[in-house]
């Protein structure tokens, strides 16, 4: 029987993040030795990468940063489930991504992941971790925000998990009394535009599209449609844009009011979440 105990197991577990059976069976390879176990993961974990390609990573967790007030990244990084995604060495893992997209000022995946980290890139170090976790791991998004004020909000969907939503932020000056209240509105209400004049041209005109057949399919007359729609586009306007929709922590103000009142505009916002 192979010389190691449950403590060298927990260890062994602890260093890698890999499943128990995964852990007793290099141990038992191994014949109790760390550094050999260590490296017998590694070199399976690495042959069963293209095997896992088929495989869904819709677990994981958002990692952001505020560097100098001014500028936000978030990233965010994914395993296959939970398990992995609160383990300390995924966190850890998600932190160096982060720094690097930090550092190398990356605004899409995949000049993020050909940025340098450790001793090669993020995408090494994306398969190094698949291989020590052993399941499929990836680097889905990376965002960045740039502001004269910048905010970051990390919310935890469930309490033993770490974040699973992100949202940036950006002011001017005078919001950044505001800013991470608008952060928690915005991680809470999910908009789509900063204000009516952000939504795409096309965006805009399929919902009138949409609202007008919806309208004449009502049997209303045909020279009242137009106003009947311009104002069930308000209700869209209400659900879709920051700056009209009712304020999280007061509902009897928009968001845009509670800006007007702290003579404050946001310029820019960024959420993402988890699988989403």
């Amino acid at each position: 029987m192979a010389n190691y105990t449950a403590a060298d197991v927990k260890a062994l577990r602890e260093k890698t993040g890999a499943g128990m059976m995964d852990v007793k069976k290099a141990l038992d390879e191994a014949d109790g030795n760390q550094e050999k176990a260590l490296e017998i993961i590694r070199l399976s974990g690495l042959k069963s990468l293209s095997k896992r390609e088929g495989r869904t990573a819709s677990a994981g967790l958002i990692a952001g940063r505020v560097i100098d007030a001014t500028v936000g990244v978030m990233v965010e990084v994914n395993s296959e489930t939970d398990f992995v995604a609160k383990n300390d060495k995924f966190i850890a893992f998600a932190d160096q991504v982060l720094e690097a997209a930090i550092e190398s000022k990356a605004t899409d995946t995949d000049t993020l992941l050909a940025a340098k980290a450790e001793d090669g890139t993020v995408s090494d170090l994306v398969n190094s971790m698949a291989a020590m976790i052993g399941e499929k791991i990836e680097v889905r998004r990376v965002v960045r925000v740039e502001g004269e004020n910048v905010a970051l909000y990390l919310h935890q969907t469930s309490a033993d998990l770490p974040a699973q939503v992100g949202v940036l932020v950006a002011t001017d000056q005078a919001g950044a009394q505001v800013a991470r209240d608008i952060a928690m509105h915005v991680a809470a209400f999910q908009p789509d535009f900063l204000d009516r004049d952000s939504i795409p041209a096309d965006v805009l005109e399929k919902e009138r599209d949409t609202l007008t057949k919806l309208t004449l399919s009502e049997g209303k007359p045909e020279k009242i449609v137009p106003k009947i729609v311009e104002g069930r586009l308000n209700s869209f306007y209400q659900e879709n844009c920051l700056v009209d929709q009712d304020f999280a922590r007061d509902p009897s103000k928009t968001v845009g009011a509670v800006l007007k009142e702290a003579d404050a505009k946001v310029t820019a916002f960024e959420r993402i979440q988890v699988g989403a």
